[in-house]
């Protein structure tokens, strides 16, 4: 009778606070390739700066954590599916997406930026400089959705599943431009011949956290203390400092 109770008491707990991170393992989601923040390396292991964070997280909180691969576009869906319990790969911090998702609070913020071959001349704030191009941005993004708010009409927009695959399109000159996640654009693109950035960066939204099920609010405050404390103790800056040379934390 009393381990009924027992049972019957942390089922409740469960249900009101939703997973918590030593009640199972935690599976976290990326969206691969999206170098430097998650990629495979040249051994085939996954790796990258929310990769590397996320694991320190899950150390901190002394849970068990699974990283699972899914499509962009599939994010959301497949966390409200329960296919996995937090989504870590970039997801910035909406209004529209808080609506489904209960986020963390931001653990990092970098602007967006124009990127294109070294013959772009145009000033891609001049709408009637860009008329007729074509740009394009990941999909679902908060590139995608400065773009279409500001120069739907103007350009042609085109969207992509995967960073990786914008970039082929650019190689073969099928995109005059894109605007991606800053860092993404540099390692990217701009370590290849023949590229530059067209455009001043464009910092938008409030900065990427981690989104998690609306219900785990237990789980988004273990969240919390264990990114602050990573923080606080020099992890993050350690990490940050492998991948980038400015300052990305928020």
């Amino acid at each position: 009778m009393k381990k009924l109770f027992i049972a019957a008491s942390c089922a409740m707990a469960m249900f009101a606070g939703g997973v918590q991170a030593q009640d199972q393992n935690l599976r976290i989601a990326f969206d691969v390739p999206y170098e430097p923040f998650e990629y495979k390396d040249e051994n085939g292991e996954l790796t990258g700066f929310e990769v590397e964070l996320a694991s320190a997280m899950c150390k901190e909180m002394e849970a068990k954590c699974d990283f699972v691969i899914q499509a962009w576009d599939g994010m959301i869906p497949g966390l409200i599916a329960r296919k996995f319990d937090l989504i870590m790969s970039s997801m910035s911090i909406t209004a529209e997406r808080a609506e489904r998702v209960l986020f963390s609070d931001p653990y990092y913020i970098t602007p967006g930026g124009w990127f294109g071959p070294e013959s772009f001349n145009a000033d891609v704030t001049d709408m009637n400089a860009m008329k007729g191009k074509t740009v394009g941005v990941q999909r679902g993004t908060t590139m995608d959705t400065f773009v279409t708010e500001n120069m739907t009409g103007v350009v042609t927009i085109k969207r992509y599943t995967t960073a990786e695959d914008m970039v082929l399109d650019l190689e073969g000159q099928r995109l005059d431009a894109v605007f991606v996640d800053y860092p993404v654009g540099e390692q990217t693109i701009l370590n290849r011949d023949g590229y530059k950035e067209v455009g001043e960066s464009v910092k938008l939204g409030e900065g990427v956290g981690v989104a998690m099920r609306k219900r785990d609010t237990k789980l988004a405050k273990e969240i919390n203390a264990a990114l602050k404390t990573l923080k606080e103790d020099g992890t993050y800056d350690a990490i940050m400092a492998k991948y980038f040379n400015y300052d990305i934390k928020i």
